[in-house]
């Protein structure tokens, strides 16, 4: 940054700040999600950090990256928020899905592309499928909120760690052992099977995705179960909103599958569907909407569905909320 801009940015000129960190936004957001686990709070973190980078101006001098300057204040806002709202302890074992984690939110892909100005070349990892993906994020929130800073500052944005140290207020020493406890945390909660998800969604995925849209749209159960993997699971977060007392709910199985879906597919409480697809966490998503079966009424948002298909089946189905359809674009009805 040039002395011209810090001295206009110093002096109070909201023009300068705001060409200053807009361009960061959207990557200190990304940061503010792998700390919190929730889209919505992160959204309020961001504007938080700006809040007290604003306030906090003159301490800049412009003698260090703008970037590391504003991570350290979104860090610390992060810290002190799950300082105040601290998490309800994850009781779930080992290897659970995604939605056993109730404040955890998908995060739409279409946010993170074009995270800042090509001069500013951030880390590949600022939004690595690896780092970004539920089983990541779901891992993540079983450290306790300093162990999660320093993972993320050392293994996702690759920070040295006397960088990090500075961020946290801290010794080398302290990032080192912290770090040190938290990989070994990460190995124990992350999934066996996980190096298999990280390749990009292929057009046979895509197909099969399809597939499942069309046969769950015709109530075609036997299509339905052929998508299916054997061992498939099937989650939904319920419709918490950042409810932490909410419970969530999975199946394991096709069969149990099957039958879990049979109330919504047939009898008196049968709803029909329509499913628009979007993408989140750099993995294939649907919008699903509901109405009553035989209603002529619109159909009203229902879940945010994340899906994995793996050798051309369906392995994984992790539902949340309607509060988030604004964020992926998803109308507010169907007709």
């Amino acid at each position: 940054m040039t002395d011209d801009v810090t001295a206009a940015v110093q002096a109070g000129d909201e023009a300068a700040f705001g060409r200053l960190v807009g361009k960061h936004q959207r990557e200190l957001q990304v940061h503010s999600y792998r700390m919190l686990g929730s889209f919505e709070e992160s959204q309020d973190l961001t504007q938080e950090t700006f809040l007290r980078a604003w306030t906090g101006r003159a301490t800049y001098r412009g003698d260090a990256p703008v970037r590391a300057w504003l991570y350290k204040i979104a860090t610390n806002a992060c810290l002190d928020f799950l300082a105040k709202h601290p998490r309800p302890r994850l009781t779930a074992p080992e290897g659970s899905p995604p939605v056993s984690v109730p404040w955890l939110q998908p995060y739409p892909d279409e946010l993170l592309e074009n995270l800042a100005a090509p001069d500013d070349t951030p880390d590949a990892m600022v939004v690595a499928k690896e780092t970004i993906e539920l089983a990541f994020l779901t891992a993540i929130q079983h450290l306790r909120p300093k162990e999660r800073a320093v993972l993320i500052l050392r293994d996702v944005l690759g920070w040295p760690a006397k960088n990090a140290a500075a961020t946290l207020d801290t010794t080398v020493a302290a990032v080192n052992s912290a770090l040190q406890r938290a990989r070994l945390t990460m190995r124990t909660q992350l999934p066996e099977r996980r190096a298999d998800w990280l390749a990009d969604p292929s057009a046979e995925d895509l197909a099969v995705l399809r597939r499942f849209m069309t046969a769950l749209e015709r109530v075609d159960e036997h299509a339905l179960a052929t998508l299916l993997a054997e061992d498939a699971i099937v989650g939904h977060q319920g419709h918490a909103g950042g409810n932490l007392e909410a419970v969530p709910v999975w199946y394991s199985g096709r069969q149990t599958i099957v039958e879990g879906w049979e109330p919504i597919l047939r009898g008196p409480h049968a709803q029909e569907f329509r499913l628009m697809e979007t993408r989140a966490n750099r993995q294939l998503a649907l919008g699903a909407y509901i109405r009553p079966a035989g209603s002529s009424g619109p159909f009203l948002p229902f879940v945010v569905e994340l899906v994995r298909i793996s050798g051309g089946e369906l392995v994984e189905l992790m539902a949340y909320g309607p509060e988030l359809f604004d964020a992926f674009g998803l109308p507010r009805e169907l007709s």
